[in-house]
């Protein structure tokens, strides 16, 4: 079963997707990717719904800066290789960035292969909690966002990074 609940945020609206005791999706209104017409769960198991407390909390505690990790229990959907992106980004921590050749470095590939990187990176269905927002560009530029490039400069600057314009 899938449950799903909607809260608010000051970037804005974000849905959470709960699928077997695991966060599977946070996604922001309006961004790439995102979910058409899904109205919040009303037959929601306990399990999830701990879930999505307690991803809705973790998400209160890191905008009001009392949180620079999250403790929710996730699980990826997509490929091999996007699931080893997607846990590569979560190496990043809090008020640091690394550039698409950087992270493909870190997975044992080849600068070249940083589009391939950014199109997983591009596609990561967690946003915020797995930290796609810390990947810039060469020379630390801001490069496309899911949820948009201000949501991207202004997750940023909530963890103290300054950013070259885009």
């Amino acid at each position: 079963m899938t449950s799903y609940r909607h809260i608010d945020s000051p970037l804005g609206t974000i849905l959470l997707r709960v699928q077997g005791a695991h966060l599977t999706g946070l996604f922001f209104a309006g961004q790439k990717y995102h979910p058409a017409g899904i109205a919040d769960s009303r037959d929601v198991s306990p399990a999830d719904a701990a879930v999505l407390d307690g991803a809705a909390s973790e998400l209160a505690e890191y905008f009001a800066g009392r949180r620079d990790t999250f403790t929710v229990p996730v699980r990826f959907a997509g490929s091999p290789f996007q699931q080893r992106v997607w846990e590569a980004l979560l190496a990043i921590p809090c008020g640091e960035t690394a550039s698409y050749g950087e992270l493909a470095r870190t997975l044992g590939l080849p600068p070249t292969h940083a589009r391939a990187v950014g199109g997983a990176v591009g596609r990561n269905p967690l946003s915020v909690i797995v930290p796609c927002h810390r990947v810039l560009g060469s020379a630390g530029a801001l490069t496309g966002y899911a949820g948009g490039i201000e949501r991207k400069r202004a997750l940023l600057q909530r963890e103290g990074v300054g950013t070259t314009p885009g």
